[in-house]
Protein backbone atom coordinates (compact mmCIF):
# COMPACT_ATOMS: atom_id res chain seq x y z
CA UNK A 1 0.00 0.00 0.00
CA UNK A 2 1.13 3.35 -0.79
CA UNK A 3 3.32 5.14 2.18
CA UNK A 4 2.92 8.99 1.20
CA UNK A 5 0.09 11.06 1.38
CA UNK A 6 0.99 11.62 -2.60
CA UNK A 7 1.05 7.83 -3.13
CA UNK A 8 -2.06 7.46 -1.70
CA UNK A 9 -4.00 10.31 -3.46
CA UNK A 10 -2.59 8.86 -6.95
CA UNK A 11 -3.70 5.18 -6.19
CA UNK A 12 -7.11 7.54 -5.38
CA UNK A 13 -6.96 8.87 -8.76
CA UNK A 14 -5.77 5.99 -10.58
CA UNK A 15 -8.83 4.00 -9.28
CA UNK A 16 -11.65 6.60 -10.05
CA UNK A 17 -9.90 6.63 -14.05
CA UNK A 18 -10.12 3.26 -14.25
CA UNK A 19 -13.68 3.09 -12.91
CA UNK A 20 -14.50 5.89 -15.53
CA UNK A 21 -12.28 4.24 -18.07
CA UNK A 22 -14.24 0.57 -17.51
CA UNK A 23 -17.66 2.43 -18.66
CA UNK A 24 -16.05 4.05 -21.21
CA UNK A 25 -15.10 0.71 -22.23
CA UNK A 26 -18.68 -0.89 -21.67
CA UNK A 27 -20.30 1.42 -23.19
CA UNK A 28 -18.03 1.19 -26.57
CA UNK A 29 -18.44 -2.55 -26.65
CA UNK A 30 -22.45 -1.93 -26.07
CA UNK A 31 -22.44 -0.28 -29.32
CA UNK A 32 -20.40 -2.57 -31.22
CA UNK A 33 -22.69 -5.49 -30.07
CA UNK A 34 -25.86 -3.38 -31.32
CA UNK A 35 -24.02 -3.38 -35.04
CA UNK A 36 -23.78 -7.26 -34.14
CA UNK A 37 -26.93 -7.97 -33.65
CA UNK A 38 -28.32 -5.80 -36.75
CA UNK A 39 -26.15 -7.52 -38.67
CA UNK A 40 -27.39 -11.01 -37.41
CA UNK A 41 -30.98 -10.56 -37.77
CA UNK A 42 -30.30 -9.24 -40.94
CA UNK A 43 -31.89 -5.89 -40.26
CA UNK A 44 -29.79 -3.62 -43.37
CA UNK A 45 -31.38 -0.17 -42.07
CA UNK A 46 -30.96 -0.24 -38.34
CA UNK A 47 -27.19 -2.05 -38.93
CA UNK A 48 -26.41 1.13 -41.05
CA UNK A 49 -28.01 3.44 -37.84
CA UNK A 50 -26.28 1.23 -35.33
CA UNK A 51 -22.42 1.98 -37.14
CA UNK A 52 -22.77 5.38 -37.64
CA UNK A 53 -23.71 6.35 -33.95
CA UNK A 54 -21.30 3.02 -32.66
CA UNK A 55 -18.48 5.03 -34.90
CA UNK A 56 -18.84 8.24 -32.87
CA UNK A 57 -18.49 6.30 -30.00
CA UNK A 58 -15.75 3.95 -30.81
CA UNK A 59 -14.07 7.81 -31.84
CA UNK A 60 -14.92 9.41 -28.70
CA UNK A 61 -13.53 6.25 -26.67
CA UNK A 62 -10.24 6.24 -28.61
CA UNK A 63 -9.65 9.80 -28.28
CA UNK A 64 -9.70 10.02 -24.66
CA UNK A 65 -6.78 6.95 -24.81
CA UNK A 66 -9.29 4.33 -23.52
CA UNK A 67 -8.34 2.35 -26.52
CA UNK A 68 -5.42 2.60 -29.08
CA UNK A 69 -6.22 4.97 -32.16
CA UNK A 70 -5.45 1.73 -34.67
CA UNK A 71 -7.71 -0.75 -32.73
CA UNK A 72 -10.59 1.81 -32.43
CA UNK A 73 -9.71 2.02 -36.47
CA UNK A 74 -9.62 -1.93 -37.02
CA UNK A 75 -13.27 -2.03 -34.96
CA UNK A 76 -14.84 0.35 -37.37
CA UNK A 77 -12.91 -1.28 -40.64
CA UNK A 78 -14.97 -4.88 -39.45
CA UNK A 79 -18.27 -3.40 -38.40
CA UNK A 80 -18.40 -1.22 -41.59
CA UNK A 81 -17.14 -4.59 -43.57
CA UNK A 82 -19.98 -6.58 -42.11
CA UNK A 83 -22.24 -3.57 -42.70
CA UNK A 84 -21.61 -3.59 -46.38
CA UNK A 85 -21.55 -7.13 -46.78
CA UNK A 86 -25.17 -7.43 -45.98
CA UNK A 87 -26.03 -4.79 -48.39
CA UNK A 88 -23.96 -6.94 -51.27
CA UNK A 89 -26.30 -10.04 -50.13
CA UNK A 90 -29.39 -8.10 -50.47
CA UNK A 91 -28.47 -6.93 -54.30
CA UNK A 92 -27.09 -10.38 -55.53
Amino acid sequence: MANSAQARKRAIQNQKRRLHNDSLHSRMRTYVKHVLRAVREGNQEQARSALHTAESIIDKTASKGVIHRNAAARTKSRLSARVKAMGEQASA
